[in-house]
């Protein structure tokens, strides 16, 4: 039976970096950067991402490409008759879930596509906030829009390694970084735009709370898709001539990049248009109509711009989906169809109650939060990093050192002393940080 790979380094690149570069990047970090303290906290989330989610990813990347399987049974090849496997299973649970949220937000966007491509956006005198409050708390719309997201991305999964998320990784990616920099052009130069990026870009640190820093951790893992084993199973399609360091290294500066651009593009527009930047979910959603409506062709760009937004949000949604998939497929391509379609439809309903959270259960909370707030932290600051801990612990326990080098300097230019660094920070560092940013958020330290 022929095992299904990326056809190069470079689709395996794009591909894992679209699971990477989505609503993590570019919706996510955006609004909670901004009810985290600006500067402050998106420092803190490169320096999680660079020496917490940079050991983990290629931790992923040995785990995947060494054993050749998808999450689950990777972790049963390396520890056999051994309770270990749980930690892919809690990857693909916590995927499931994170989909079942993810895929509302991708909803959302798809209607603003619709309403772009119909001119219905960009209003003289709109109230953007408002559009989007009512956009969001029509029911049938959102639920639609909903499962109109993820019936692509069951239709791409259900294609395939190659011919499903790779073909579509390579075409999303690139142009999702040209039609930033447009936005970015026009952000910086609208009035006061510069308040908004010393906000973005000026840490204060005075606003750092033990909380923003548990958000700031899980964002590098929302981030980078780390801690749910989505990159062991990636990782697992990858053919044993390629360099693991390149492609680590690639998808941490490509996200970094993205994240950065989100935040030139957003935070100068809302300092400029007078908006708060502590609006929440719906942030991104407020800030392009408005900034996009003080450029010439502004609704053709914003259609574009939407457009490359939904791509991005695709292959992220690709890569969660992919892993439950893989874990029920188990290599046997001939069930890869019925699978991404069961899967994709139980996701669908354990989605509505998130896509229902801004309309008829609107006044349900649990623990003050919506079932979507809930759903979101539930995923991003628990079970994430629940899954980074156990990934950081299982490594340096279970895998041999000289196999764990082998693997991770093949075909690479890099020596012993960056194996050594990555292994010392993976066995010591990761998981005291993890252990730590977690407890304090618990209040243990206060």
């Amino acid at each position: 039976m022929e095992k299904e790979q990326w056809s190069s380094r470079l689709g395996f690149i794009l591909a894992a970096a679209g699971s990477a570069i989505g609503v993590g990047a570019i919706w996510k970090l955006p609004y909670v950067t901004g009810v985290s303290g600006g500067g402050a906290f998106f420092l803190l989330f490169i320096l999680f991402s660079i020496f917490v989610g940079l050991p983990l990813l290629l931790a992923e990347f040995v785990i995947g490409r060494s054993t050749g399987k998808e999450a689950i049974r990777a972790y049963q090849a390396i520890a056999p008759n051994s309770n270990w496997h749980w930690i892919g299973l809690l990857g693909v649970i916590t995927c499931f879930i994170l989909l079942s949220f993810y895929s509302v937000i991708g909803g959302w966007i798809v209607i603003y596509f619709i309403k772009g491509l119909y001119g219905g956006l960009i209003q003289e005198g709109a109230n953007y906030g408002q559009l989007f409050e009512s956009t969001i708390s029509s029911s049938w719309v959102v639920i639609g829009a909903q499962g109109a997201f993820l019936l692509i991305t069951i239709l791409v999964v259900a294609k395939g390694v190659q011919a499903g998320i790779e073909r579509a990784s390579k075409l999303m990616m690139p142009a999702l970084f040209i039609l930033f920099i447009v936005l970015i052009v026009r952000s910086l130069t609208l009035d006061n735009a510069l308040e908004g990026v010393k906000f973005f870009l000026a840490p204060s640190f005075s606003s750092i709370t033990s909380e923003s820093i548990l958000f700031a951790m899980g964002q590098s893992f929302f981030s980078l898709s780390v801690g749910v084993s989505v990159m062991v199973t990636y990782s697992s399609y990858l053919s044993k001539k390629e360099s693991l360091i390149q492609p680590a290294l690639s998808v941490v500066w490509m996200n970094l990049l993205i994240a950065m651009l989100a935040g030139l593009a957003i935070f100068p527009a809302v300092f400029s248009l007078g908006l708060e930047p502590t609006a929440g979910p719906g942030l991104l959603f407020i800030v392009l109509p408005s900034v996009f409506g003080k450029i010439v062709f502004g609704e053709l760009f914003l259609v574009l711009f939407l457009a490359l937004f939904l791509f991005a949000t695709l292959t992220s949604a690709f890569s969660m989906l992919e892993i439950v998939v893989a874990s029920l497929v188990k290599g046997k391509k001939e069930k890869r169809v019925a699978y991404s379609w069961i899967t994709g439809i139980l996701i669908f309903i354990l989605g509505i109650p998130s896509a229902l959270s801004y309309s008829v259960l609107g006044d349900f909370l649990l623990f003050e939060k919506s079932i979507f707030d809930v759903a979101d932290f539930l995923v991003s600051n628990i079970l994430m990093p629940i899954g980074a801990l156990f990934i950081s612990i299982f490594v340096p326990l279970k895998v041999k050192k000289s196999a764990l080098k082998e693997e991770l300097l093949r075909n690479s230019k890099v020596g012993n002393v960056f194996f050594s660094v990555w292994y010392y920070i993976m066995r010591y560092v990761v998981p005291l940080v993890i252990i730590i940013v977690f407890l304090d958020s618990l209040g243990v330290f206060k």
